[in-house]
């Protein structure tokens, strides 16, 4: 297959390129399996020009995933307005959103908890995660100020909470919520016996 020739690009455009051509390779079978060579070829740019802005291709994927955190952010947090005064639906309506985009992304999804991609190393990364894990944290204490949910450690609920939505999600992504297991509604169920197990 014939290369294509470097593509001229407008200054400050490069990391815009690099980005949304590694986006969509990430979507592609072969995951994050890709080279910086290989980005390069496909965003139709010089080999050495990733470099530019990524000095390997460890930092091209906690941007990945730093985007990801982000996106995550706020599709969770853009159901809480929506629904402010009732901390039942608010809670359900943010973790059908948690699911939803990562049944959506699934190697993106895959990709923000993977090892090959350390958080500690890249702080925007880390706080990405961290502003993420707050939306959900902030739910559950406004459910415990309302007192629809118990007056426990937040951290305690909200670790629980993520443990459940996480396993979940990756569960649908890999196809294993067949209804002859887990029933025609699996969502519905389990969120219902989470807030049974929450609600105060």
């Amino acid at each position: 297959m014939q290369e294509k020739s470097p593509r001229p690009y407008h200054h400050g455009d490069l990391k815009r390129v690099v980005i949304e051509t590694a986006q969509a390779m990430l979507q592609e079978e072969k995951g994050w399996q890709f080279t910086l060579r290989e980005v390069a070829r496909r965003a139709g740019v010089s080999h050495a020009a990733p470099y530019k802005h990524f000095p390997d291709k460890s930092a091209l994927l906690a941007e990945l995933a730093t985007l990801g955190f982000d996106q995550l952010h706020r599709e969770v947090d853009g159901t809480s307005g929506r629904h402010a005064r009732a901390s039942r639906t608010e809670f359900v309506a943010a973790a059908k959103a948690y699911i939803q985009f990562g049944t959506a992304n699934p190697s993106l999804y895959r990709l923000m908890f993977s090892a090959d991609v350390d958080k500690k190393a890249f702080r925007t990364l880390d706080e990405a995660a961290a502003g993420a894990f707050a939306v959900l944290t902030g739910i559950l204490e406004r459910g415990q100020d309302s007192g629809a949910l118990k007056k426990q450690p937040v951290r305690a609920q909200a670790a629980a909470t993520w443990a459940l939505l996480h396993g979940f999600t990756l569960l649908a992504i890999d196809g294993q919520l067949l209804p002859d297991k887990v029933g025609a509604k699996p969502i519905d169920a389990v969120l219902t016996s989470l807030l049974e197990g929450l609600a105060s």
